[in-house]
Parts: structure tokens; C-alpha cells; sequence
């Protein structure tokens, strides 16, 4: 849905209120997933102040660990497809080794890998 390109030294979390809010202009969604790396509470606040359900792994930094409820546990699976995604541009689309400098070469080319994810799960459908 969203992407942006960011330096290396930037941590997604940094990112990811940008991203709520590009997403949440472009199409409806109700649910903000991510990981125990974005466990903020300014993070969950802004996704609810978006119109969102903020289900984001806790992070026990200092404690318990708070688990997700059984519903949101269920939902909250959904997150994996994320990261096949990320995977699969990263092992077999050119993510892990870009070879162009400049902002807007290596945007281009990570795009180019997500065309390609894009249009092979097309084909799976069409199957």
C-alpha cells in the first residue's frame, strides 16, 4: 500500500507514523500490526487517534510480557504475510543487494522487485 525509502541508520519505528498516516489516506484499514520493535506508546496512540485498532507486540522491557487476547492473537497472524513479503524481496528480488546509488534509483529498483512479487501472486490466483 505505502512506502518510503529512508537511510539505513533510521529505525522503521521512526517511520512508521508516516506510514499510518499515507496508508490511512490511500484506502480503509482497521488494524495497525507490527512487532515488539515498534512497542511505543505514542505509536499505539496515534494508530487510535487514526481510527485504528493498535495491535503491536508488547515489548517487556522492564517486566511482564502482555499478551495479546485470543482475538487479537488471531489477527495479529496476519503479520506474517508482511514479513513474506520482506523475504521474498529481500532472497529472490534484488532487496538484499542493491547496485545503484541515489534515492531515486534504489526506490525504483526495490520497486521493481514489488511489481514482481505483485504480479506473481496475481498468477497464483489466476491458477
Amino acid at each position: 500500500m505505502t512506502a518510503i525509502l529512508t537511510s539505513a541508520s533510521v529505525h522503521d519505528s521512526q517511520a512508521a507514523i508516516a506510514l499510518m498516516r499515507l496508508t490511512g489516506e490511500r484506502v480503509t484499514y482497521l488494524y495497525d500490526l507490527a512487532d515488539a520493535a515498534y512497542c511505543s506508546g505514542v505509536l499505539r496512540e496515534v494508530s487510535r487517534q487514526e481510527g485504528h485498532v493498535p495491535l503491536i507486540d508488547h515489548n517487556p522491557r522492564r517486566g511482564e510480557k502482555i499478551e495479546f487476547a485470543p482475538h487479537e492473537a488471531e489477527r495479529y497472524q496476519a503479520r506474517s504475510q508482511a514479513e513474506r513479503v520482506n523475504s521474498l524481496l529481500k532472497d529472490n528480488h534484488g532487496g538484499r543487494h542493491v547496485r545503484v546509488r541515489g534515492a531515486p534509483k534504489v526506490y525504483t529498483h526495490l520497486m521493481f522487485g514489488i511489481l514482481v512479487i505483485a504480479a506473481e501472486q496475481i498468477l497464483r490466483l489466476l491458477q
